[in-house]
């Protein structure tokens, strides 16, 4: 038993941090547990060989000073502290295919993406810029998105019914085009017929405005995030897996977690799969539409990564990302493969060890996979704070899988197995093991333009003092689930204070602004 807190907050990702950091901001007394040995979910890295891998977080965007995630970050303490670097300014990312030499990019600054794009297409340029400013015109749409407390957050249905696929055939009949303006699918786990444009614009345009890598990984945001909830007097603990909830007369008073300990408060806000936030409610009686609403939800689709380290002084560090692809039709038929076909795309990121990198340390590829691929393991269960072996057969599976990938990979890097020191491979179990999904999907629920409401949830849930955050609950990625955030933090202080606070500190030079954001 411990003494009560004001917030408890069950899961440290991006989202769960986020909330904490806020609300300890305004003096409430937080708690943040995490079952892991490292906050961050999602953020999380790990190293291999003195090689630092991001587990989730390859790049960022709106990190340039004014911008978004820069404004939100600048107010949670983080901004300034962050050590990043700028990506390749004419072609952060590359859409590429077999047997197509051309490597088409996506730059930075809204007219330089459409004049890149336009060396390739030249013919094209009106359609180029027709899909970026259909881009910019739908966040826009998003208050959030450009901080905007005044106008109602309100979901605007004829926009979240725009398909990505159909926008994008709507700006073009050139087929390579509309393969390469569709081409960073692998962002959001794009489906053609399903995914709505608003998930497709909210995730690139970020990017378009600034592109950054983290400089020895995204864990940073997820530690610096910790200090400024410690900063102001919140509390973080590891290795406590929530396994209970109590609940009585229609409010969580408190959670166990698996090592016997209780932990009560006023307010509960949950940061792990919402599935797993439903089964922790267990048989107390809520709506059954709500209930059947959550235990239906489609998961995303997971992935197969591959983390290589590379030798010494061998590849020379690339600055910019690679979406890669067997041909045009792959770009939206990549999520339903058969498994003779595996891989049809997949996403190459190289590590960035300083802002001047010459030589590349290791690089992270990741493609899909699907859950029931790794389905005779899934009674297993390995991570650092609870470790377990799955078996040799499973360690073959891995195996097969490398090579198939590694021959894939020679294709567009000729000769890359000479460079290898050591490869490490995560399945849809790794991410399902750390991030918790039970499926170990990437981000969070299916959002379908045909029923644009139908895997929305809000951040209140039946219960009355537990809230929801996270990649599940409106929008996944850096930007999106900070807006999320936000949002349930909203509920609690109230959008307009907030956004007014937020907006406040940004007016202002940093020194001038106390631990509480005011002047």
């Amino acid at each position: 038993m411990h003494r009560p807190f004001d917030i408890v907050v069950i899961g440290s990702g991006l989202g769960g941090l986020v909330c904490a950091t806020i609300l300890a901001k305004e003096g409430l007394n937080v708690l943040v547990l995490e079952k892991n040995k490292q906050y961050g979910g999602n953020l999380q890295t790990f190293a291999r060989n003195r090689c630092i891998f991001d587990t989730g977080v390859h790049y960022i965007g709106g990190l340039e000073k004014g911008q978004n995630l820069y404004q939100y970050f600048h107010y949670l303490g983080i901004a300034e502290k962050l050590r990043l670097k700028r990506m390749d300014n004419d072609g952060f990312d590359k859409i590429t295919f077999d047997n197509d030499p051309i490597e088409y990019p996506y730059a930075q600054g809204g007219d330089n993406f459409v004049a890149q794009l336009s060396r390739y297409f030249p013919d094209e340029r009106r359609g180029i810029e027709l899909f970026y400013n259909k881009m910019k015109e739908v966040c826009q749409s998003f208050p959030l998105y450009h901080l905007n407390a005044e106008e109602a957050y309100e979901w605007d249905e004829e926009i979240l019914g725009m398909k990505v696929s159909d926008v994008v055939n709507s700006c073009t009949v050139n087929p390579k085009l509309r393969a390469v303006l569709a081409g960073a699918n692998l962002l959001y786990a794009g489906i053609a017929d399903k995914t709505p444009f608003y998930v497709h614009a909210l995730a690139i345009n970020s990017y378009i405005e600034s592109a950054w890598r983290c400089v020895n990984g995204g864990g940073q945001i997820a530690k610096l995030l910790i200090k400024e909830l410690h900063k102001h007097g919140g509390k973080s603990l590891k290795y406590k897996e929530v396994s209970q909830f109590h609940i009585e007369n229609g409010l969580l008073r408190a959670v166990s977690t698996t090592d016997g300990n209780t932990y009560h408060a006023a307010t509960f806000i949950s940061n792990i799969d919402p599935k797993q936030t439903l089964r922790l409610i267990g048989n107390y009686p809520i709506r059954k539409s709500y209930a059947n609403h959550i235990r239906q939800a489609e998961n995303t689709i997971s992935s197969f990564s591959l983390y290589i380290v590379l030798k010494p002084g061998r590849l020379p560090y690339i600055n910019k990302n690679y979406y890669h692809f067997k041909d045009e039709a792959s770009v939206w038929s990549n999520i339903h493969y058969r498994a003779a076909d595996w891989p049809a795309g997949y996403m190459v990121s190289m590590n960035a060890k300083s802002e001047n990198d010459q030589w590349a340390e290791g690089m992270t590829v990741f493609t899909y996979m699907r859950f029931d691929e790794v389905e005779e393991w899934s009674t297993t269960h390995n991570t650092v704070a609870t470790t377990g072996y799955r078996g040799d057969g499973y360690e073959q599976f891995k195996r097969q899988k490398s090579e198939i990938m590694l021959d894939e990979l020679e294709k567009k890097f000729p000769n890359l197995r000479q460079h290898i020191h050591a490869t490490y491979v995560s399945t849809p179990l790794t991410y399902r093991d750390y991030i918790g999904s039970e499926t170990g999907g990437m981000y969070g629920f299916v959002k379908d333009a045909g029923q644009p409401l139908k895997n929305y949830l809000p951040p209140r849930t039946k219960i009355k003092n537990l809230l929801l955050t996270g990649q599940s609950v409106n929008m996944h990625g850096i930007l999106g689930v900070t807006i999320s955030a936000v949002l349930t933090c909203a509920e609690l202080l109230g959008k307009d204070y907030l956004l007014g606070k937020i907006n406040r500190t940004n007016q202002i030079e940093p020194q001038t602004i106390d631990a509480y954001g005011n002047i």
